[in-house]
């Protein structure tokens, strides 16, 4: 677990303190982070690529990494991604770099103790505005090969913000009221988010992610019309028949520096996030 939380703790700092804010804007501290990612991936002994796409006349790329699968007979895929660019004006350490973090160790896990099923790891560029919600996101670009390749595909994870956590009582919030009548007003937990169509992939998830880790965990399962639904990259996925869901702390329903430049790395809580890093890649031993 030491290990685990040292490697978040350093990916964090790197990329949200050294590096800095990562918006579309910033294409060399782009490059830098895509470099780093793959740098530690490599560490691990993992082979990466890029997948290179345009946007307003500028390149941009996500990095992939597959980490083979024990079972020849399982020709279905896990895609677990997190997006490296950041919001203009913010450094965007839980958003996105904790992610990030979380992504680069659950594939160092994995090539130590490979899945069942093939991994794709996917940092993704581009999920922040303007490229938010149009064809020009990584992820959509990265859903689309996958769609023209005829992947089979058992399921897409986004990790979106993962470091914020706080005991408070009142600390959380949601986009009605009504939501406090089944959820937890302590901002203590972990959320997983999908659209009905996923409810299938989410819950065999958090019934193993539940079975090995006592870290508290809610889902949801609803509408896109409910705000924070379809707010990070697995929405592409969405659109091509995959079921998909996001990992999150719920981002600005509890997090006060959420696309703020207050967003650095000394506000995340990396106990957590190391053993949420943990318990996720045990979840996935048993999917």
């Amino acid at each position: 677990m030491e290990r685990i939380k040292t490697n978040v703790t350093e990916t964090v700092r790197f990329l949200a303190g050294t590096i800095g804010q990562r918006s579309w804007q910033d294409l060399d501290k782009l490059e830098a982070s895509a470099d780093f990612i793959e740098h530690r991936m490599r560490e691990s002994r993992c082979t990466t690529m890029r997948q290179h796409f345009s946007f307003r006349n500028n390149t941009y790329a996500n990095i992939i990494t597959e980490i083979p699968g024990t079972d020849p007979g399982c020709r279905e895929i896990l895609v677990v991604g997190a997006h490296y660019d950041s919001a203009v004006g913010t450094p965007g350490a839980d958003d996105n770099a904790s992610a990030v973090a979380a992504l680069i160790e659950l594939a160092r896990l994995t090539r130590q103790r490979p899945l069942r099923r093939t991994v794709r790891y996917v940092a993704f560029c581009l999920e922040e505005p303007p490229a938010y919600a149009t064809r020009h996101m990584g992820s959509y670009v990265h859903a689309e090969s996958l769609h023209d390749e005829g992947a089979r595909v058992f399921g897409m994870i986004s990790l979106e913000m993962l470091g914020y956590y706080c005991d408070v009582k009142g600390s959380q919030y949601y986009p009605s009221s009504l939501f406090k009548l089944a959820y937890p007003d302590t901002g203590n937990f972990i959320t997983f988010v999908g659209n009905f169509f996923s409810r299938g992939f989410s819950n065999s998830l958090k019934s193993a992610f539940t079975s090995v880790s006592s870290f508290p965990v809610e889902s949801l399962n609803g509408f896109s019309i409910i705000p924070g639904v379809d707010f990070s990259d697995h929405r592409n996925y969405w659109k091509f028949g995959y079921p998909a869901f996001m990992i999150t702390d719920t981002a600005f329903y509890r997090n006060p520096h959420y696309h703020e430049v207050s967003d650095l790395p000394d506000t995340l809580d990396y106990d957590r996030l190391a053993v949420l890093t943990k318990a996720v890649y045990e979840a996935f031993l048993i999917v």
